[in-house]
């Protein structure tokens, strides 16, 4: 048979993705969302505590985040889930029942806090010494200044990495499969793999594909507009237009220097 009429009744059959479509919209796009949000934002709370431990000048605090960061950024997104997932079951059906989801969003999350808790630590070690040194002279505590001064230029300036975090959280998700999901609970990627054993046909997963597309390149623009704000920031505007002569004209005292 000729092999692009292969590739295509394989992966590009209409009939099966439009069968898959309405699972994949009601069922598998938010919980796919909510998985990666979710494992985004506590990660993000795990991550800064990370970082504010890593930079840390005491070891007892700097040297467990050092190893924590190390273990969950070497190991396999995948052995990690099933490490979570298998290994915390029988507490997990002590506290919410036979239910692996929570499971797989502590397990996302764990893997999320190491790497945002490195871009956390990047952003504010990157911030200046004279702005902390400018707090403490200013009566604040070293904490107070941390708090209230550097980790706020720290986030600024880490944002884009972030939203690249989330980006590879949403893919990442996908990975939650491995835990036997109930009906209800499916991603986008497991209702295409349920779908293709079904029919035989792999266009179901290509739709899950397109669906992880639609949301990762639309986050993969904002985050270099994200980063073109905060390198060039908004473009410099006055009454008197864009063109410098004009702003020049504008300043005060320029009419009478203009007259001299």
């Amino acid at each position: 048979m000729d092999p692009l009429r292969t590739l295509w009744e394989t992966f590009f059959d209409w009939e099966s993705m439009r069968e898959a479509l309405p699972d994949m919209l009601t069922v598998g796009l938010p919980n796919t969302l909510i998985l990666a949000v979710t494992a985004a934002l506590l990660g993000s709370a795990l991550g800064i505590l990370l970082a504010v431990a890593g930079i840390s000048r005491t070891r007892w605090l700097r040297w467990p985040a050092r190893v924590y960061t190390d273990v969950f950024r070497g190991l396999p997104a995948a052995a990690t889930i099933l490490l979570i997932g298998v290994g915390l079951a029988p507490l997990g059906m002590q506290v919410w029942g036979p239910n692996p989801y929570p499971l797989g969003i502590l397990a996302l999350s764990l893997i999320a806090s190491a790497y945002i808790g490195e871009i956390f630590r990047s952003g504010i070690q990157s911030v200046e010494a004279t702005q902390l040194e400018a707090a403490r002279a200013l009566g604040f505590s070293w904490g107070e200044a941390m708090r209230m001064v550097i980790i706020p230029q720290g986030i600024r300036r880490i944002l884009p990495a972030w939203v690249n975090q989330l980006i590879a959280l949403i893919k990442d998700s996908s990975l939650v499969y491995f835990l036997g999901l109930l009906a209800s609970q499916r991603e986008l990627f497991r209702i295409g793999q349920d779908y293709a054993a079904n029919t035989g046909n792999q266009s179901a997963l290509l739709l899950a594909g397109l669906f992880y597309l639609a949301l990762t390149v639309p986050l993969t623009h904002v985050v270099n507009w994200i980063d073109r704000r905060l390198r060039h920031g908004r473009p410099a505007t006055g009454p008197a237009g864009d063109d410098p002569d004009d702003l020049d004209l504008a300043l005060p005292g320029a009419a009478g220097g203009n007259q001299r």
